[in-house]
Order: C-alpha cells, then structure tokens, then sequence
C-alpha cells in the first residue's frame, strides 16, 4: 500500500435515522441545520463528515453523548451503513463490497476495544484472548502461543488462569485490549475504553495505551467524552456536535486556535502551556542562537528556561536537525496566561 493512501478515508458521510433515509437525504436542501431534519422526523447521525486516517495515526474523535462520535466509527467498519457519501479503508470501497468481504476485512485488519469489557465470565484469562483466534479456526498450540504473547504484552503476565471476576476493572479493560490484539489487527477502534474505570485506573490504562501504541504502532481511531483524555493521547483530535465535525486538527491548534465557539468552550480551562510544544511556536527557517530545544518540548516543561533566558529567538530541532527558531515572547505568554487560569 502506498503510503500516500490514508488508512480510512470518509468523504462526505451522512448517516440518517428515519422511514426513508436515502430519499430523504436526496431531496433536502443543503443548509437544512440538525433540528431541521429532526423536526421532518429524522436523525443525522452523521452529518456531511470528510476525514482521513493516516498510517500509525492516532485520531481521537471526541464529543458529548449525541454528538454522533460512535455512529461515526460504526460508519467507518461499516457496522453502519451510511446513506450517502464514500468510504474506503486501504483504498478499497467499503461501502460496495460484499458481507462476506466485509466480514474478512473485519477480521483480518480491524480490532475493536468497548466500553463494556464483553469478558466471557466462564472462562479464564487466555481463554478469553484466544477466542477470536478460535473464531478464525487457528489451531489449539499457536493461538495458546499468541495469547501468551499479548497477556505479557498489556502486564497481565501471572493472571492467566484467572476468571474475569478474580480481576479489578483496569485488569479485565487490559485483558479486553489483549483479545483485540491477538488478531493483530492494522486499524484499532477503541470506543471509551477506560470511561468506566475510576480516575487513577484511567490515567494508568491512559499510560500503558501510549506506551502500547510506542510499541506497535497502529492506526487508532479512540473514542472518549473527556477533553482532556483527548489532548493527552491524541495526534489529532476531530471534535464533534450533532453528527458534524467542528474541527479536525493537532492538540496544539485546537487549543490555541479553537474554530469555532463550541471548541473554544473545551479549551478555556484547559492548560495550554502543558499542551503546545515549541515547534509549533517555531517560525521555520529562522535563525536563533545559543542551545536549541527539541521541538516536543512544551512550553510547561521549558518553563525555568524562559524565565531566566534573555534569548529573543530560541533555535528548535527536530531530532538533530535544526527546523527554525521559537520566539521566547510566545511561549512567555502562553505560559503567563496558563499561570492566570490557575488563580
């Protein structure tokens, strides 16, 4: 696959709840807003959605109960059948292909991680791992050996004899994620995978999710409620209200440049000095002196340095190339203005 290919790629989706979706969608007009096409007795579920995946992405799609963030990701493994635009996942069109494709793209390439951890209670650990690999028909020893292998993977190395209630809430999420990858799958959908577990829990199944995607790698499309699960995991964030996405961007650009009103209203308590790094503050091909920063670095963690440094312009690198230099009176004021929220 060419790599200039997205992974998915959604042109113009509209999912429709109704008698007749498809005459429906036909027929109205363009700007009919979503309490329109309530009030004629219908639901956009999706309304007119273009987004693209890309390889070893992570896309966090995030919105309020309603927003239309899970018929979107049903949309996008065809759980749904929309009813007007494309989709295409490697550049095949998902949306003309047949059950039986469908079901073996399913498998082969997509894995998918609830909210309901969907555990078989009579059965243990491994068992629960190995059964999509039972489902495929693999043989007793390999897909024992596979499910070793990601029972270690996700730390639950030691337990695989248990039974679902032996184990606390993160650890069945954990075990959870290991049966979705067992299957190894290329696309990974996750819809609020950690929403049920308490806030230390969370933020440790939060840790151990990045340092699994360092690891693999994948194509992530997450699913979550919470703003600020987003900006922690996400490389982008699509941000969604009734069936639209309102903006599709970096955690960086969406919090200091918030598209409309209803994104700003996530953004205004949100610390933006742990959030934007200095390569987004840098002006590309400008020459700065002294040491430069590495351009991941946030403006939190370069905090000490802006006070004390006298630098107008800090050179920035990526890796161990020098991309252009930040100006230290930007950074100064999203610092200053993150310490104001505090108060």
């Amino acid at each position: 696959m060419s790599i200039d290919i997205p992974v998915i790629s959604c042109k113009n989706v509209w999912k429709i709840f109704g008698p007749d979706p498809k005459k429906f969608l036909n027929n109205m007009s363009d700007d009919m807003t979503f309490e329109e096409i309530r009030a004629a007795g219908y639901i956009s579920g999706v309304r007119d959605v273009s987004i693209d995946v890309n390889k070893g992405e992570m896309l966090v799609i995030m919105g309020l109960s309603g927003s239309g963030k899970s018929t979107l990701v049903r949309c996008f493994s065809r759980l749904h059948d929309i009813t007007g635009g494309t989709i295409a996942v490697e550049g095949q069109d998902i949306v003309s292909m047949s059950e039986n494709d469908l079901i073996q793209l399913r498998r082969s390439k997509m894995g998918m991680v609830f909210q309901s951890f969907g555990l078989l209670p009579h059965r243990t650990v491994l068992q629960n791992v190995a059964f999509p690999l039972e489902m495929r028909g693999q043989d007793k020893h390999t897909r024992r050996e596979r499910a070793l292998e990601v029972v270690k993977l996700v730390g639950l190395e030691g337990r695989e004899d248990y039974f679902p209630r032996e184990l606390s809430g993160g650890q069945q999420q954990r075990v959870g994620i290991a049966r979705s990858l067992a299957i190894e799958p290329d696309i990974w959908f996750l819809d609020e995978p950690f929403s049920a577990l308490d806030p230390l829990i969370r933020k440790e199944m939060q840790d151990e999710f990045l340092r699994l995607q360092q690891m693999l790698n994948k194509t992530i499309v997450f699913i979550t409620h919470d703003f600020d699960e987003a900006l922690r995991l996400a490389d982008r964030i699509a941000i969604m209200k009734d069936g639209a996405v309102e903006q599709c961007d970096t955690p960086d650009q969406i919090v200091l440049h918030p598209a409309t009103d209803y994104v700003r209203k996530f953004t205004e308590d949100i610390d933006k000095a742990r959030v934007v790094h200095a390569g987004v503050l840098t002006q590309k091909g400008v020459v700065g002196e002294g040491d430069a920063l590495d351009a991941m670095t946030t403006v939190h963690d370069m905090a000490r340095m802006l006070v004390n440094d006298s630098r107008e312009m800090i050179p920035v690198k990526n890796g161990d190339s020098l991309i252009g230099a930040m100006p230290r009176k930007d950074a100064l004021d999203i610092l200053l203005g993150s310490e104001k929220n505090e108060f």
